[in-house]
This record gives structure tokens, C-alpha cells and sequence, in this order.
């Protein structure tokens, strides 16, 4: 037998695999574009607003601090699966598991803080946050003044 057959031999399963998956793709594409409408129409290809005519544009100019609230979920939300397979398997890691998941928790928290610090979390517009003057601030202690 040659080397080549050996091969396909030895992963037939996963050549089946591809080939139905790349046959599956091509079968979906091909009835879309034979079951699809073919009507052109004037408001086609306008998208659909519950009955009511389009107003403007789509195109929306959205602040960062939404896109960077949806990576902080992200970020958090994998972490706490992370935690999760980590609470499932607690007693075969024992101590050196839990020191490892409280260094792990441990850096999460800096993480958040340092967030927080430097006002990622922040959502209140510069107008309505408060300044803390502390220059004004008195000493209750008679030796620092």
C-alpha cells in the first residue's frame, strides 16, 4: 500500500467528515439561490420596519463605551467559566488548584480595579460628576496640621 492511501486509510472518518461538511455548504447555498425569490420590486430591498416607512440613515454612530462594556462582559463571562470548570473539579486540584484560582480571581480584581480606576466603568457624562476638592479637606489629627 502506498503512503498516501495509508493516510486516508488510517483518517477515513475525518475525510468523510469534510466532505460531507463542504457537500452540506453546497447543498445549502445552491437551495437558497434555486428556493429564493426572484421578484424585484421598488421597496425590495428597503428593510422591513414593522409596516412603517424608513426614516434617515442605518448607519449610527454608537459611543466606545458600549463596545467596550460588551468586551468587559466577555472578558468576565469567560473567566467565570473558567472559575466554573475550575469549582467542578475542586477536589482533584486541591490546595494547589485553589492557590492557582486565587491568583486567578486575584488578577481579575486588579483588572476591575484598574478599570475602574482609570474610569472605563464610568458611564456618567463629564458635566455630572462630582470633584472632590481635597485641599479643603481638615486634619483631625493636631500633629499633621
Amino acid at each position: 500500500m502506498s503512503t498516501t492511501t495509508e493516510v486516508i486509510a488510517h483518517h477515513w472518518a475525518f475525510a468523510v467528515f469534510i466532505v460531507v461538511a463542504f457537500g452540506l455548504c453546497l447543498f445549502m447555498l445552491t437551495g437558497g439561490w434555486l428556493l429564493g425569490g426572484r421578484a424585484r420590486a421598488r421597496h425590495k430591498n428597503i428593510p422591513f420596519e414593522s409596516g412603517i416607512d424608513p426614516v434617515g440613515s442605518t448607519h449610527l454612530r454608537l459611543s466606545a463605551k458600549f463596545y467596550l462594556v460588551a468586551m468587559f462582559f466577555v472578558i468576565f463571562d469567560v473567566e467565570a467559566l473558567f472559575l466554573y470548570a475550575w469549582s467542578t473539579s475542586i477536589r482533584e486540584s486541591g490546595w494547589v488548584g485553589f492557590v492557582e484560582a486565587a491568583i486567578f480571581i486575584l488578577v481579575l480584581l486588579a483588572g476591575l480595579v484598574y478599570l475602574v480606576r482609570i474610569g472605563a466603568l464610568d458611564w456618567a457624562p463629564a458635566r455630572r460628576r462630582v470633584d472632590v476638592d481635597t485641599s479643603k479637606v481638615t486634619h483631625t489629627n493636631p500633629q499633621k496640621q
